[in-house]
């Protein structure tokens, strides 16, 4: 061989490969050294701004909301306020003005209904329509109808108010009995008097809720839905539907202290008011004759009835079904057609929904007796309930402070009564101040014993503190009785 070094081409490659190897390291770090932009990833880019061409699911609510706005309307009322004698308005001006209005004025006022047939009736509140001198009747689809009113009952706040229209959208209604707490629940309506055609979606909170104070006119029958879907101003009269969209209220109140919180009239009422407003005009009650208050524990401790639930009759009309069936004060109904009794406004809503001459059968405990009655219904005489009204139980304190004296005869004669104690004078901070008893008012019975002077009184007293219960009083006022009760010290 001549001595030349031949190179093979297997470590030709591998030098070349070398060099490239160096050459990208080198050129790397001069890049990161210097701060060199780097490429960017345009394709993931393009891949995270793609979206899903899939389409949403529908919400369960297009579809109702579809088939119950059309039916659902904004009503503008003109009413009279203020001037000689004024009405119920003038509430809502001496709140915020500090003063009724010094002369009648006519002042605009909103709220909300649904049409329930195609004769154009539409239910809503009473509180929206009372006292109109006009109402206007706007449909979602711009439509505008004058409205004359139907009949109203303010006993429930339900009123028909009736437009005439072709071709108008019908809400179906729905049974408020089959309601459950938790039921979706969806209040259409036009708060706020501008907001109109809203929808809000909540759940069925509560049912059966009564002795609410309401601002425009408390209904003297309460069995309200409460609801969290949102109520405002001016959804009063609305509807309250269900997810298959039939109503199961009316838009009623709302609690301003507090949020999601709204209560509807049940539909079932509020349609049995209407049919008889439809009919009538007006709507046609019964009633037994009695004054009624609620079985509370203390009361039922008093009794010496442990933890029966019931209804107690606090006085009997003379001369009505009630006295003629041998039902007496004191007694405790606990069943109406083998049902049984324990909530005082529900007991009266049922009585009063019933046509006049029903007879009914009522289970009672008599001191401590199982008792039966029927009863045969009468009309309700308003007059005679409202002179009978009697104000509500105050809160349980420790010490009765209370002076009492013996009736006169001339007094029993006035007053209409066989026994009796006169208060004399109520205690600063006692319990019997705390429970609204009040000087010149008398005390007929102590736990279900009248009393004919200060002496049984006193004994009674005495024998309810010696036992450790409380003392239940039937406090007369004018005219109007009222249970009480007052823990005692031993």
């Amino acid at each position: 061989m001549n001595g030349t070094r031949v190179t093979s081409p297997r470590s030709y490659f591998l030098g070349a490969a070398a060099l490239v190897v160096a050459g990208l390291v080198l050129g790397l770090g001069l890049s990161a050294g210097l701060n060199l932009p780097r490429a960017t990833q345009a394709s993931n880019v393009a891949l995270a701004a793609s979206t899903n061409s899939a389409p949403l699911p529908e919400s369960p609510f297009v579809g109702l909301v579809d088939r119950a706005l059309p039916a659902v309307v904004f009503i503008d009322v003109t009413k009279k306020v203020g001037g000689e004698g004024g009405d119920s308005s003038d509430e809502f001006m001496r709140r915020f003005f500090g003063q009724p209005m010094p002369r009648q004025q006519r002042v605009p006022s909103s709220g909300s209904g649904f049409i329930i047939d195609k004769e154009g009736r539409i239910l809503t509140n009473n509180h929206v329509v009372r006292d109109a001198e006009s109402i206007k009747v706007t449909l979602n689809d711009g439509r505008t109808f004058k409205a004359t009113t139907v009949g109203a009952d303010q006993a429930t706040d339900v009123a028909v108010i009736k437009i005439e229209g072709s071709n108008l959208p019908v809400l179906p209604l729905g049974d408020s009995e089959r309601l459950r707490i938790g039921d979706w629940a969806i209040a259409i309506g036009n708060p706020l008097g501008d907001l109109r055609g809203s929808v809000t979606v909540g759940i069925i909170s509560a049912q059966g809720r009564n002795n609410l104070n309401i601002f425009g006119g408390t209904p003297d029958y309460q069995d309200f839905i409460q609801t969290d879907a949102s109520i405002n101003f001016g959804n009063s009269g609305g509807p309250l539907c269900n997810i298959r969209g039939e109503v199961i209220g009316i838009n009623t109140a709302i609690n301003t202290s507090g949020q999601g919180i709204g209560f509807a009239i049940p539909i079932n009422l509020a349609k049995h008011v209407a049919e008889q407003l439809v009919a009538h005009g007006t709507v046609k009650r019964a009633m037994i004759g009695v004054t009624l208050a609620n079985m509370t524990p203390e009361i039922a401790e008093g009794f010496g009835l442990g933890s029966q639930q019931g209804v107690i009759i606090q006085s009997v009309f003379p001369g009505l079904p009630a006295e003629r069936a041998g039902l007496q004060r004191n007694d405790v109904i606990i069943e109406m057609n083998g049902a049984p009794v324990a909530d005082r406004d529900k007991f009266r809503l049922k009585i009063a929904d019933m046509p006049s001459g029903t007879r009914v059968r009522l289970a009672v405990l008599r001191d401590g007796k199982r008792v039966a009655a029927e009863v045969t219904l009468t009309d309700r005489d308003d007059n005679l309930i409202a002179s009978r009204t009697t104000p509500p139980a105050g809160e349980d304190t420790e010490s009765i402070g209370m002076s009492v004296r013996d009736l006169t005869a001339n007094e029993k004669t006035e007053l209409h009564v066989e026994s009796g104690v006169r208060v004399t004078d109520v205690a600063d901070g006692s319990e019997a101040q705390d429970k609204d008893i009040q000087v010149n008012d008398v005390i007929e019975e102590v736990n279900r014993v009248a009393v004919a002077n200060t002496r049984e009184f006193r004994d009674q007293v005495a024998k309810m503190r010696k036992a450790g219960k409380p003392v239940v009083l039937i406090v007369n006022r004018n005219g109007a009785t009222r249970f009480e009760t007052l823990k005692l010290d031993k």
